[in-house]
């Protein structure tokens, strides 16, 4: 994914799951971490690439990776500024 790998503060599988289910996962997941804390997801529905995105830009979160591997999506998030 990244050349060096931050400490990842919790995972989120949603492997299985279809939108907008990991979307609202990943929404009540960030809640409970602190900022600055990396989730790692791993999910198998495509539009996760463009959902997961979007979230990110429009809550002020970082997408630090993004990448399919045989059919499957995994993702690092880093927690922006607190959700209003």
């Amino acid at each position: 994914m990244t050349q060096e790998s931050p400490d990842i503060a919790c995972e989120l599988d949603a492997r299985g799951l279809f939108c907008p289910e990991p979307v609202m996962m990943l929404h009540n997941l960030i809640a409970d971490v602190a900022i600055g804390d990396v989730i790692q997801i791993f999910a198998t529905d495509p539009s996760t690439q463009r959902d997961f995105l979007k979230f990110c830009n429009f809550l002020g979160h970082e997408m630090l990776a993004s990448e399919e591997r045989d059919g499957e999506y995994h993702f690092l998030i880093r927690k922006g500024s607190e959700e209003d």
